[in-house]
């Protein structure tokens, strides 16, 4: 199965308040919203202990200083749905709190794509959509990665926006497994965690303070997935890199 990230191309020149959907030209392997990395400074977090920055919705929280793992962030309300319903959509709150990277690791007939919709969100915030990327990594839920390979190229997303110094938010439907697994494998390769089992350590401290924890006691949500980060190990070229620092 090839990862469907894709990238767009002519955002810029899109009108404000025009909808991306229709005035974009999509290639095949990669989808962005930045045109321009340069252009724009990388979203700076807040420097204050995990623990102490808001979450920026009940069932998320934040697994490093550079990302936020959630549930799906997108509901295809319209806005007088959302006016009484007295909410507003997730991803709009993700966008607020600076998020700037989206990893979506849901399957494309899984749920409504939110991705046609990000550059209009960011024009309702005044927020540049050059700034925004999104990436699919799709994984069929309630199962494990298609290969490490596959698991690789997600780190490596994750490492290239941790070195830009922007927020990232990823995500599956539930927010539950698939991103368990991953956050578990970003954890160990990153350094953060000393290995696996410290890894879903981390992940099960800060589960406790996420709304579904009474319903969904573990993250990530099978045995399967659990021994695949108990089990993953950090990149050879990492472990060879520090040696020589």
């Amino acid at each position: 199965m090839a990862v469907a990230t894709r990238e767009m191309t002519h955002l810029d020149q899109l009108p404000a308040g025009m909808s991306s959907s229709s005035s974009s030209s999509i290639r095949r392997d990669r989808f962005s919203l930045n045109m321009s990395r340069t252009q724009s400074a990388p979203a700076t977090p807040t420097p204050r202990p995990l623990r102490q920055r808001p979450r920026p919705f009940p069932n998320s929280y934040w697994a490093t200083p550079y990302l936020i793992a959630c549930e799906f962030p997108f509901c295809p309300l319209t806005p007088t749905q959302i006016e009484r319903k007295n909410t507003k959509q997730k991803l709009d709150t993700l966008l607020s709190a600076g998020v700037r990277t989206f990893i979506d690791l849901t399957e494309p007939h899984e749920l409504f794509p939110y991705w046609p919709h990000l550059a209009q969100r960011c024009y309702d915030l005044g927020i540049d959509p050059r700034e925004v990327e999104y990436h699919n990594f799709p994984i069929r839920d309630r199962s494990l990665p298609e290969s490490v390979e596959f698991v690789r190229r997600i780190m490596d997303v994750l490492r290239d926006n941790e070195n830009r110094g922007r927020v990232a938010a990823v995500h599956c439907r539930g927010g539950i497994g698939r991103t368990g697994l991953i956050v578990g494998c970003w954890l160990v390769e990153c350094g953060i965690a000393r290995n696996g089992d410290d890894a879903l350590r981390m992940i099960a401290e800060e589960w406790k303070n996420v709304e579904k924890c009474k319903r969904y006691p573990s993250s990530p949500e099978t045995g399967p997935q659990h021994e695949y980060v108990r089990t993953f190990e950090r990149a050879a070229w990492i472990d060879e890199k520090h040696q020589v620092l």
